[in-house]
């Protein structure tokens, strides 16, 4: 039985790649310090070490105990206003930290490493559906700390034989009745949408009718958090030889804000009030994903990537959540 370790792993991507890894018989170790993660989030059968990935000491001792396969890499800062407006704590954690880490893997053998990395290392796209080889130029501190870590990477997999995969995601999303997004502050557009459909929003705001774009507004690429988690199982079947290797995950369609609306509209039984604002800095009018490297490399399809399938599940986890609240309304 391989062992992995996942930082990260109570967050949502993370704890749902332990979820479908435990599925897959795997042994799941987890470490996140539980500062944007949550600990019911963290699936039966997976063991919590609660600390930061920084903490060389706390993660020496874990791997003095214990060996691992494989490390998958998802704790990180990731609201991108705020690395806007105060980039310094990104680069510390997603950078700083990093290398820490990465210092007590090397130390210990492990060679096999996944990383989560973003879109966002693009920038604004010159041209759409974007491929790997795209120009790198991201315009938030977010998109620049996962880029830097990408070349970091890079040199350890050159330099130490490494097997290294790195995935670039879009649009994660989508959920089930018993987990789905749960950021602080949300904002994330399918979670706002619900949440103002269920009441616990007055309103949505739109970010820009003006783009050039067939609507106005922003189109997205938006892939199903369960599709992530099967990239990353086929990963570990591709890491035998060292490399450095990086891969979008999307599905090559995107969607506007306006159609992501008028499918919560379609899939709840409330109309969904909107407030049209001024465009974001740093929005782009398009981001869609170039696919077609991890299809043909892994074998890999978004099967649970349409439209209707990530709203109509991540509706059932916003019911769930309204549900919770009201329990613990009753008992106060």
């Amino acid at each position: 039985m391989d062992r992995i370790l996942v930082t990260g792993g109570a967050g949502y991507v993370g704890s749902v790649c332990c979820a479908q890894l435990l599925s897959r018989g795997f042994s799941v170790d987890v470490v996140d310090d539980l500062s944007t993660g949550h600990l019911e989030a963290v699936p039966q059968g997976a063991t919590l070490h609660r600390f930061d990935i920084g903490d060389r000491s706390a993660l020496e001792s874990l791997l003095a105990h214990k060996k691992f396969d494989a490390v998958f890499h998802f704790a990180a800062k990731a609201l991108i206003p705020q690395s806007v407006i105060n980039p310094g704590p990104f680069f510390d954690a997603n950078v700083a930290s990093g290398i820490a880490m990465l210092e007590i893997l090397r130390r210990h053998g492990i060679r096999k490493f996944v990383f989560s990395s973003t879109a966002a290392v693009y920038g604004s796209p010159k041209v759409t559906p974007i491929p790997e080889e795209h120009v790198k130029e991201p315009v938030n501190a977010y998109g620049e700390s996962k880029l830097v870590f990408e070349h970091i990477l890079k040199w350890y997999a050159a330099s130490y034989g490494w097997s290294v995969v790195v995935f670039r995601y879009f649009n994660a999303c989508g959920g089930q009745r018993h987990w789905g997004e749960r950021h602080d502050p949300e904002t994330h557009i399918i979670p706002l949408l619900l949440q103002t459909a269920s009441g616990r929003r007055e309103h949505f705001e739109i970010y820009g009718t003006d783009y050039p774009t067939p609507d106005g507004t922003c189109l997205r690429d938006y892939v199903h958090v369960l599709d992530i988690a099967e990239a990353h199982l086929l990963a570990l079947q591709k890491m035998e030889l060292p490399g450095f290797h990086a891969y979008n995950i999307g599905t090559g369609k995107s969607h506007s804000v306006k159609e992501v609306w008028q499918m919560a509209e379609k899939l709840t039984p409330m109309s969904i009030r909107v407030h049209q604002a001024s465009r974001r800095p740093g929005d782009p009018a398009v981001l869609c994903a170039s696919p077609t490297k991890l299809m043909q490399e892994f074998g890999w399809e978004p099967r649970h990537s349409d439209l209707e399938e990530i709203i109509g599940g991540a509706w059932e986890w916003e019911q769930a959540q309204c549900e919770s609240m009201l329990a613990k309304q009753a008992i106060a």
